[in-house]
């Protein structure tokens, strides 16, 4: 976790996200990039292609420069690098191609919980972010004193086709020294009997090298109430999960389940694409 991508409008929510990727970046050595997105009309992206200089619009961008610099200086980034970036363009777009350009091997990002992505991320824009990074993205809940990791609870149907960014899990379980709680959810519509369920464990975590985790199979009504419920239960500190990109969310977490935990859990989330 080298190079980390920090998406801010300035809000609480997003400060608190940088401070946890401060966290993170110190203790890796790591560098920031701190980026907001300036969201412009049609007309206005046109403009600007033309080289025309439109006043509200660089009026904008200076503001966003001028509250980006002030960012900057803040107590919470001191001796690390940063990178500021000013991006005319649509937040989905210009996060994922930011991360693609600069190589960028996390993305942390502020988010209400409960009451849902406001501010920065309106709607749809991030479903789609979280669906379709490529690297792992970090949403934060809340401000924290000091990020820590002890209990990390990864849910998954632990089928072939998970296997493919279960290294990335591990990989973030061991930079945070976290148990791994390796959980999957029996429900009334998908459910499997105990012997069966653990033989399937057994031999997809058998093809990795992981540090310090533990199997749970637990029971529940769907599988947010489960993945809600057993988080509470073990009082984990991240809870992280897999997802499909453009296909979709994976056979696991189908629908809007992955949408649903980022909502409604109290606890950071960070997310993988398959």
């Amino acid at each position: 976790m080298k190079k980390i991508l920090v998406p801010t409008d300035f809000s609480d929510h997003a400060y608190y996200a940088l401070k946890v990727a401060a966290e993170i970046a110190r203790k890796n050595d790591g560098e920031i990039f701190l980026l907001h997105m300036l969201e412009l009309p049609h007309e206005g992206s046109d403009a600007l292609g033309s080289g025309k200089d439109i006043p509200e619009i660089m009026l904008f961008k200076n503001k966003a420069i001028q509250r980006l610099d002030d960012l900057m200086d803040d107590e919470v980034l001191d001796g690390l690098k940063v990178s500021e970036l000013v991006q005319f363009e649509l937040a989905f777009d210009g996060i994922v191609k930011i991360s693609k350009k600069n190589d960028i091997d996390l993305v942390v990002m502020g988010s209400h919980g409960a009451s849902g992505y406001k501010e920065m991320f309106i709607g749809s824009n991030a479903e789609k972010v979280v669906r379709n990074s490529e690297v792992p993205v970090l949403i934060i809940k809340k401000d924290y004193e000091t990020f820590n990791v002890d209990h990390f609870v990864f849910a998954s149907d632990f089928t072939p086709e998970a296997k493919s960014s279960f290294n990335k899990v591990v990989q973030f379980a061991n930079e945070f020294n976290a148990h791994l709680h390796l959980l999957m959810v029996n429900t009334p519509s998908s459910f499997k009997p105990t012997h069966i369920a653990r033989a399937n464990m057994a031999e997809f975590v058998g093809q990795f090298t992981i540090n310090n985790y533990s199997t749970h199979i637990y029971n529940d009504v769907n599988v947010e109430s489960g993945v809600l419920n057993f988080t509470k239960e073990i009082n984990a500190d991240l809870i992280g999960m897999s997802t499909h990109g453009r296909k979709g969310l994976s056979h696991f977490f189908n629908g809007s389940i992955s949408e649903d935990l980022v909502n409604h859990a109290h606890h950071p989330i960070v997310t993988f694409k398959i």
